[in-house]
């Protein structure tokens, strides 16, 4: 049986979009990368897709917004909350030079940041499953095990090992990363892309145990999903959808009629939020690995983006400027669970479904005011450290 061996500054396990931009971001300024991920090249994922302000404005700085608008992303200027008995449509106000939203698809959004991280001089590999982390005698992490497809085992040696490998983490799992906050909430929710929907941005709807939503994204289409308790959303698809959007949204549910539905549905079946420890003696985690929440909240990528530039800004400091490595990689989670605790919290309680009608306009101002908390510290942020090297 063939094995390969390899050598980085830096092993990034898991290309979706946390793991593929703190590739890119340690790429671009001079560290030797290497991501490796166990599926195919493009290939699709559970998402909302919804990209909020924050995200949007990493993008941008990162020179890559322009790529997910031409790739057919449609712009998103305005959002459209219901509640029991009330309409509440918001237009986006120009802040931090973001002017509109955008929900790509997974299949646009995470090639585009693999390719990012291809063309600033990151090796990347499909295909590869990790089966471990390897340690020195004094049990810090210094690289990792895998096998290919072909069946070739894999081993590569690291500085730091990045896991990004989503919310059934093997990197974390590995290092026994400590859950250190837990949520109570559990709820399921089920989408599905309906096609010429019409529709003008975002749209929300709260009713209690039946939420529902719209995110318009590529190809003409629009996700169209509904949250509520794992009993009620069972395993999915189009009739606890349809019935949640008709307590939710009649207005939605008379649009639906008038468009294409699709094929099959995705369902998620529900699980708690956590954040787990982000950091060891030489490992890190970054996005669902270490921070998870329930989408209902819609925030996830948004998070993940934010991470892996707060991630690799720490190990930058770490291995290309002598940065002592607990220091930079805890002040890196400090910073996360700042920015974290509030969305978590609030986030949690939405996901119970069990606020009323009169609470839950005041849930949603808390969440948007520390959606506004992280997008001023993400504004404030200096820029990222002038490259080492332009990759060839």
């Amino acid at each position: 049986m063939s094995r390969i061996e390899l050598d980085h500054d830096v092993v990034v396990v898991g290309a979706r979009a946390a793991g593929a931009a703190t590739a890119f971001l340690l790429a671009r300024h001079g560290l030797r990368v290497l991501l490796v991920d166990r599926s195919r090249y493009g290939a699709d994922t559970l998402s909302t897709h919804a990209l909020m302000r924050g995200a949007v404005l990493q993008l941008t700085r990162w020179g890559l917004l322009d790529e997910i608008i031409a790739a057919g992303t449609p712009a998103v200027r305005r959002t459209t909350f219901r509640y029991a008995d009330d309409l509440v449509p918001l237009i986006l106000k120009e802040s931090y030079g973001v002017e509109a939203l955008y929900a790509p698809r997974r299949t646009v959004l995470d090639p585009i940041l693999v390719g990012a991280a291809a063309a600033a001089g990151a090796e990347v590999r499909f295909g590869i499953t990790v089966t471990g982390v390897e340690r020195d005698c004094q049990g810090a992490v210094t690289g990792i095990t895998g096998r290919a497809r072909d069946g070739a085992t894999l081993r590569a040696a690291a500085r730091i090992v990045v896991g990004a490998d989503g919310i059934r983490s093997t990197v974390a799992d590995a290092v026994d990363a400590p859950y250190e906050r837990v949520g109570k909430s559990v709820a399921a929710l089920t989408y599905g892309y309906w096609t010429a929907l019409e529709t003008d941005g975002y749209e929300w709807n709260f009713r209690p145990d039946a939420a529902s939503g719209v995110v318009p994204t590529n190809d003409g289409q629009a996700c169209v999903f509904a949250s509520a308790s794992p009993g009620r959303i069972g395993r999915g698809g189009l009739e606890p959808l349809t019935s949640i959007v008709a307590e939710s949204s009649g207005d939605l549910t008379a649009r639906l009629a008038a468009s294409a539905p699709p094929l099959a549905l995705r369902t998620f079946t529900g699980r708690p939020g956590y954040l787990r420890r982000a950091w060891g003696n030489g490992w890190a985690l970054v996005g669902d690995a270490g921070y998870f929440k329930d989408p209902l909240g819609a925030h996830g990528l948004t998070d993940a983006l934010r991470d892996a530039e707060l991630l690799a800004r720490a190990i930058v400091a770490v291995v290309r400027d002598g940065a002592p490595e607990r220091d930079a990689l805890s002040a890196y989670q400090t910073t996360r669970d700042t920015l974290s605790t509030d969305l978590f919290d609030v986030t949690d309680v939405i996901a119970g479904h069990r606020w009323t009608d009169a609470e839950i306009p005041d849930l949603l101002l808390q969440l948007n005011a520390a959606m506004a908390d992280e997008l001023d510290t993400l504004a404030a942020l200096p820029p990222l450290p002038t490259p080492a090297h332009t990759p060839c």
